[in-house]
């Protein structure tokens, strides 16, 4: 049998599909560049998912967040950020505007998403989903959540926690680790 066939009978065989993406990485978003795309490619990796705010006291954190990715990446670290005009009205540019923002200022290469309402009943499915697991919606702009390799949160983190305290380090750590 060549491996075209055997590979094909194996995709068709009953019971081994392959696993379903995780609920919370289960969405199809925009970026800020406005291109499709699927957080199930983050599946196996920890993922850090922040909203983020242009005008805001919290806004430093952008740096902080660049250099968690950048230390991580290799890892398997993806931070994932949310643009959001919820809270103080602290977003209020168009995607390209806040694409611009956080390239020339913060140098961010860390994937970013269109703006997105983080909180209360007009909330994203994302954050839905990750208020409801982690009991905890964002009450700011800066929010973190660490999703384990499973798409599982271990971690929420408020505005005030920096992407270089050392509890948000090791939650991080220790969802690379497997822990």
């Amino acid at each position: 049998m060549n491996l075209r066939l055997l590979a094909a009978s194996l995709l068709l065989a009953p019971g081994l599909a392959a696993a379903a993406c995780p609920t919370l990485l289960d969405q199809k978003l925009s970026t800020l560049q406005g291109k499709a795309d699927d957080l199930c490619r983050y599946e196996g990796k920890v993922v850090l998912v922040v909203n983020t705010a242009s005008y805001c006291g919290f806004t430093p954190q952008y740096e902080g967040l660049e250099k968690l990715y950048e230390k991580y990446q290799g890892q398997g670290l993806v931070v994932l950020g949310f643009p959001s005009n919820d809270f103080g009205k602290q977003e209020p540019g168009t995607n390209a505007e806040v694409a611009d923002f956080c390239e020339r200022t913060y140098k961010v290469r860390f994937p970013m998403y269109e703006k997105t309402v983080v909180t209360g009943t007009e909330a994203t499915p994302l954050y839905k989903g990750l208020a409801a697991k982690t009991g905890e919606a964002p009450k700011w702009n800066f929010h973190k959540y660490v999703l384990n390799r499973k798409g599982e949160p271990v971690g929420s983190f408020n505005s005030r926690v920096k992407p270089d305290d050392p509890k948000l380090v090791e939650t991080v750590e220790n969802a690379l680790a497997g822990r």
